[in-house]
């Protein structure tokens, strides 16, 4: 790989980071809303999205860091 596109590549890699990041985030606000929720609610549909929510992106966070553990590897060819 030439050094234009390794750059490339690492410049999509830390934008990546930042969103996995961002998203992270999300996730830990939404668990901490469900952590905090009234007991006469943790059964309603709002926990359940809540924990939904929570399940989808910490997909996304392992698909993220997937995504990065192959750009990596990319970077070194």
């Amino acid at each position: 790989m030439n050094k234009v596109r390794r750059e490339a590549l690492t410049k999509l890699y830390e934008q990546l980071e930042s969103v996995k990041i961002e998203v992270e985030s999300l996730r830990d606000e939404e668990q901490e809303y469900l952590d905090n929720m009234p007991e006469s609610l943790q059964s309603s549909e709002k926990a359940t999205n809540a924990e939904n929510s929570v399940s989808d992106m910490d997909d996304a966070i392992n698909s993220i860091g997937d995504a990065l553990e192959s750009l990596d590897t990319a970077q070194n060819y």
